[in-house]
């Protein structure tokens, strides 16, 4: 959609308002609105500005003008406001320069599509997230000098078999067996249609919803897989439509890795494969039907994986999530089918198109435009420096005995050690100019005040173990 094509769709939806939409460092989408009347062709060359000092991560006070540029290929009609609104996905420059902001996730996203092609290796990396959530009724949490708490509550959860709800009729889902009854066990299936019809009408091709494996509302949503950028705005639309279409109906969505403890964490396989003048690069006869070129690809992801984390899996909590058992792979692995291995080569179809890698690792907390441009640099390096992935594991590696068990290496335990990961390893998203110096030891800072915030409180769980010592 060009300018002049946005302009006609606002004239002919009769559009009120215009959102402009962008997306911070930790992956939150921010917005400003703006009178039709204000939307002229101009902004789409000129910007619109607002103050980056305000915005976590950005630019300090003392250099804070920054310029929101719209894309006209993202406009949408909003279906969540009262007045109708046109949204536009926006990208941020600097003022004076006119430059990409160098701290701005969706540019980043946009140079590591540029630097695919300038290796000459392929022209297209499609990504396919399999981001999950739960919903919830109701949540509450607070954390002050002498006290912290937190309750999330659920129509579903098993805790809740012997509450008064005039009457209690039972469909409650037990620990891990939310994959995936029918209703009215599973209580949330008509909201979740409505997410999945809400995307679909914004374009977002979905395959399929369901229940996830936890108790108390666990659920995934798949969209088709799309090229990178494409689909970092897609997954920011994602949690845009479940979180305001739960919000609609008095319930809340959360992306948050691991909300409850004793049952499995959300996480977000993201399925990854490139493709060159319209043809797939990772089919062929080498394991799991797979091309030299796909294996060198998954070499890379391994070898950067404990790296990885600090963008893929960036919170504390996601570290909650990461612990065997729990269906979280932590294990720095390649197989075929194999759940438990960190990368896993569906085998649904024997077509080449088909063929792709699932790097099962990363949660929905990432910022997708990070985390799908991080990725794809790792697989890149591994292609240009021909790592091997080594030797597919095809057995339970929850279950390898302990003289096997410790010869495997492990993701992180902690963001602290995500951390330093990112801070030894980083020299492969550095080529190309896709990440810089500056972004990286600005996330990194931001990151490690987060692991801190949380290391210097008390934990209730301390009371129970040490009060009476």
């Amino acid at each position: 959609m060009t300018p002049s094509e946005v302009l006609k769709l606002a004239k002919e939806k009769n559009v009120k308002s215009v959102d402009m939409k962008f997306t911070d460092l930790h992956g939150t989408w921010q917005h400003f609105t703006i009178p039709v009347n204000e939307m002229t062709l101009d902004i789409f060359e000129e910007g619109l500005g607002f103050d980056g000092s305000s915005i976590r991560g950005w630019k300090g006070i003392e250099c804070s003008d920054m310029l929101c540029m719209p894309d006209p290929k993202t406009a949408f009609i909003d279906p969540f406001t009262e007045f109708p609104t046109l949204s536009l996905i926006c990208d941020i420059e600097d003022p004076m320069t006119r430059e990409p902001y160098d701290r701005d996730p969706r540019g980043i996203a946009k140079k590591a599509e540029q630097y695919l092609k300038s290796t000459g290796i392929a022209d297209t990396c499609y990504m396919g997230p399999e981001a999950e959530f739960f919903i919830f009724d109701d949540v509450r949490y607070s954390n002050t000098s002498n006290a912290c708490s937190y309750s999330v509550d659920s129509c579903e959860g098993i805790w809740n078999t012997d509450r008064e709800e005039f009457p209690n009729l039972g469909n409650k889902i037990r620990h891990k067996e939310g994959y995936f009854p029918v209703p009215p066990m599973d209580q949330l299936n008509d909201l979740r249609d409505e997410m999945m019809h809400v995307m679909n009408d914004l374009g977002l091709k979905i395959e399929k919803q369901h229940h996830e494996v936890a108790t108390a509302g666990q659920a995934e949503i798949d969209i088709r897989f799309d090229s990178l950028l494409n689909m970092g705005d897609k997954q920011m639309m994602f949690k845009y439509v479940t979180k305001n279409v739960a919000h609609r109906h008095g319930k809340v969505v959360t992306f948050m890795p691991k909300p409850l403890f004793g049952d499995n964490g959300s996480g977000m396989h993201v399925h990854s494969s490139l493709w060159k003048d319209g043809k797939p690069l990772f089919g062929g006869d080498g394991y799991a039907g797979l091309s030299q070129l796909a294996l060198w690809y998954i070499g890379g992801i391994l070898k950067h994986a404990p790296a990885l984390c600090a963008i893929t899996n960036p919170t504390n909590n996601s570290y909650k999530r990461l612990v065997p058992g729990f269906e979280a792979p932590v294990i720095l692995a390649l197989s075929a089918r194999n759940r438990s291995a960190i990368c896993r080569i569906p085998t649904y179809s024997p077509s080449p198109k088909a063929k792709r890698v699932e790097f099962r690792c990363p949660d929905p907390a990432a910022n997708p435009y990070l985390a799908f441009a991080a990725i794809m640099m790792a697989g890149l390096d591994g292609i240009q420096n021909k790592i091997d992935p080594g030797e597919g594991m095809d057995k339970n590696l929850y279950d390898l005995p302990p003289e096997e068990a410790k010869k495997l290496k492990m993701v992180p335990e902690s963001l602290k050690g995500a951390i330093e990961a990112l801070n030894a390893d980083k020299d492969f998203l550095l080529k190309g100019g896709v990440f810089n110096e500056d972004f990286l030891d600005n996330f990194c800072a931001l990151k490690k005040a987060e692991y801190d915030q949380v290391r210097l409180r008390v934990h209730p769980i301390e009371y129970a173990m040490y009060f009476d010592v």
